[in-house]
């Protein structure tokens, strides 16, 4: 028999389609995407365990106990249920309504790096407004099924009677698609809830005009925005800090931060600004969080503003961070985004649904309740004569007939009947249970009533959604700011110190910004072996700067460059400005008023003059790709205000001084420009300078009619004489 070969060629879509798809859809599905009553199935399974423990009215066990329980329902490590259920707790303040009581350290949502406690050393039982998840689940309001093993049955959903998908912060991520869901304010979820009963159209904003976090916070309100999220459930706001200032010890304090960002994220930014030298009024920082909760302390050096100083952390770091909505949740196991309104339109279905199997398991335990009663009534015309049927019956098996035929009743009936103890069989026994028939009665037209009536179940839903409110409800924690009313770096004037400087560009990639006054009294400048200086500018340290290398364009203000000195090497300017790749620089500019020209010399002999203006952006872009061509290598960047003469040489000994003005402009950036010296097979253009600087004794010589032209062998008492270039 022929072996199988080990590589089978195959149709790559029947194998997406037969292996990759089951688990996409298990991701979605199983794992990821939240369902319409607010949990994945990890939450469900964790939850539904605590509560069949009896930890919903009991004292609190210990974490690892519930952890080795939810494995019966849940296939997964410990580890990945101890996390679950970390998220779900009072403690560790992820979410706005926390579902799990909780004593131990839980680590807290805004740290990063506070580790929790292991399951051994805490505590937990379910919080009490998990009375509210579970209302009625054991009055068929739910569908179960077996859980992994088929030996345990599982809640598919679970009838919380508020909805919770909206009340809790809810992340995840699957294959192919992501759910992002903000947290609402309770109190206004519920009154939203009630007002999309009444009008599935509603405005829902003047009811809950924002979300809630369990961080607190600023949240930078924008009508319009807020009104698109809620319309089609994506969109993104802000949520910003909030601070005091304490005059007396001239610090500033953050005890609330965004629900996105973390302490320690926070404070590394602020000492990475602070040691680049954008941020110069802080003195000291530190995270001074304990017992009570966060506390972040920024200490300001004299002078400093505290308004200004914050408007700019809230531009560089995640004291000011977004929150993208992305409301995807699964509705009959079908991923769908939604927006607000259709969402509590789907749980409202979903929640009628469960009053309505809730009501109907009533009727059916209060008929059967009332079908056996209307038996013992029957017995109460002749309790003797049911007594005489009894003790004339010979065999055990025939009691319940007999009872049947001789008082007309059903097998169930008479089977209530035989059971009844002796000392019950009295008149009075006997007229207290059957006093409860009319009553009976009553409540199952009332019951039969409301469940065909739409309006009356819905006044049962509002009846419980204002008993939430008013039991579980607090006031908002996030603060609502109008987002016009906030003052950004944009609207605060810089005072950047304007002083004379020289910048110092080497061949090896490093720039150096020395004041003025530090340059008169420095000595000889300090470079790396082999390196030189090649570029120098004398601008104000108020200025623009942009360099050029690896066809791009990178700005940044001269502020941002640190003040250096003459016995240092510099910064390297790769790093500086954030190049992904190393490439090397071949010039710099001050943009000033972006008046002026730049020309690119290429190896292949072009040149392209291009004006400086066409790299001026109204936004503060940091880096402008395409800026020159790529076509050929660029070996030098001029800046020029006046045409002048420019030195090529090629790697044949030729040189060629051509005029600026003889080549043409150009408006397009990455202009491959016109062909200036034409170059025989093999040749390359190897350097590109000003011909007042290329050392030539006659620069002139070497100066065409007309371009392009090959060039003039460069003459030998040229030769001898060390060149100047930028390479």
């Amino acid at each position: 028999m022929a072996k199988k070969p080990i590589i089978e060629n195959q149709i790559i879509t029947e194998t997406l389609e037969k292996n990759y798809m089951p688990y996409a859809m298990s991701v979605i599905i199983s794992r990821a995407i939240p369902e319409i009553d607010g949990f994945k199935p990890s939450h469900r399974k964790l939850l539904y365990t605590m509560y069949k423990m009896g930890l919903l009215t009991g004292n609190r066990t210990k974490s690892a106990n519930v952890v080795g329980q939810t494995m019966k329902l849940n296939p997964h490590g410990d580890a990945a249920i101890y996390e679950t259920m970390v998220r779900l707790t009072e403690g560790n303040g992820s979410l706005l309504v926390p579902l799990v009581d909780s004593k131990g350290n839980f680590g807290r949502q805004y740290s990063r790096d506070m580790a929790y406690a292991a399951s051994r050393y805490t505590e937990v039982r379910l919080a009490k407004v998990c009375a509210e998840i579970f209302r009625d689940i054991d009055k068929d309001t739910i569908d179960f099924a077996d859980n992994y093993d088929g030996t345990l049955k599982e809640p598919t959903l679970l009838p919380t009677t508020f909805p919770n998908i909206l009340a809790n912060p809810n992340q995840g991520i699957a294959v192919g698609m992501a759910s992002n869901i903000c947290s609402f304010n309770l109190r206004e979820l519920c009154e939203a809830t009630i007002a999309v009963m009444k009008n599935p159209d509603a405005d829902l904003t003047e009811i809950m005009p924002a979300p809630d976090f369990p961080g607190g916070g600023e949240l930078l309100y924008n009508p319009d925005e807020m009104r698109e999220i809620y319309k089609t459930g994506r969109g993104s706001f802000k949520v910003r800090a909030k601070y005091v200032y304490d005059n007396k010890n001239r610090c500033i304090e953050i005890k609330e931060i965004p629900y996105t960002a973390s302490v320690e994220a926070i404070i590394e930014k602020i000492v990475d600004l602070v040691k680049a030298g954008k941020i110069r009024e802080i003195s000291d920082i530190r995270d001074e969080t304990d017992l009570h909760g966060l506390k972040l302390t920024i200490d300001l050096k004299r002078g400093a503003e505290p308004e200004k100083l914050m408007a700019k952390l809230f531009k560089s770091t995640q004291l000011e961070d977004s929150f993208g909505c992305n409301f995807n949740i699964l509705v009959e196991g079908s991923p769908i985004v939604l927006g607000v309104n259709d969402i509590l339109c789907e749980w409202l279905r979903f929640r009628r649904r469960c009053v309505e199997r809730g009501i109907a398991f009533d009727i059916d335990k209060k008929s059967d309740k009332l079908h056996l009663l209307e038996g013992l009534e029957k017995i109460l015309l002749d309790i003797d004569k049911a007594i005489k049927i009894v003790r004339e019956t010979e065999e055990d098996a025939q009691v319940v007939p007999n009872l049947m035929a001789g008082f007309g009743i059903t097998q169930i009936q008479a089977e209530f009947v035989a059971e009844i103890k002796l000392r019950n069989l009295n008149k009075e026994y006997i007229l207290k249970r059957t006093a409860e028939i009319e009553s009976l009665k009553s409540e199952l037209t009332e019951l039969k009533s409301t469940l065909a009536s739409k309006a009356k179940i819905n006044k049962i839903i509002e009846k419980q959604l204002r008993e939430v409110s008013k039991k579980y409800g607090t006031d908002r924690k996030t603060v609502i700011v109008s987002a016009d009313k906030v003052v950004t770096v944009d609207d605060i004037a810089e005072e950047v110190p304007d002083y004379g400087v020289k910048l110092f560009r080497t061949a090896e990639g490093y720039i150096k910004k020395i004041s003025l006054n530090a340059l008169r009294t420095s000595g000889e400048q300090k470079l790396k072996e082999n390196d030189e200086i090649v570029e120098e500018i004398e601008t104000t340290n108020a200025g623009e700067i942009i360099f050029f290398g690896g066809g791009s364009a990178y700005k940044m203000k001269i502020n941002d460059i640190p003040d250096g000195k003459a016995s240092q090497l510099g910064e390297f300017i790769p790093n500086l400005v954030g190049m992904e790749e190393k490439s090397p620089i071949i010039g710099m500019v001050v943009a000033g008023d972006y008046n002026g020209e730049l020309l690119f010399c290429f190896e292949n002999g072009k040149c392209a003059k291009v004006p400086l203006g066409a790299y001026a952006t109204k936004s503060n872009r940091r880096r402008l790709t395409g800026a020159y061509s790529d076509k050929s290598e660029a070996i030098a960047m001029f800046f020029i205000r006046e045409d002048t003469d420019i030195m090529l040489m090629s790697s044949a000994d030729k040189a060629l001084c051509v005029n600026t003005s003889k080549i043409p402009l150009k408006t397009t950036r990455t202009t491959q420009g016109v062909a200036v010296m034409t170059l025989r097979r093999g040749a390359v253009v190897k350097s590109a300078v000003l011909a007042e600087s290329c050392g030539f004794a006659d620069p002139k010589r070497y100066r065409p009619r007309n371009i392009p032209v090959a060039g003039s062998a460069i003459k030998d008492d040229d030769k001898g004489i060390e060149q100047i270039s930028f390479i």
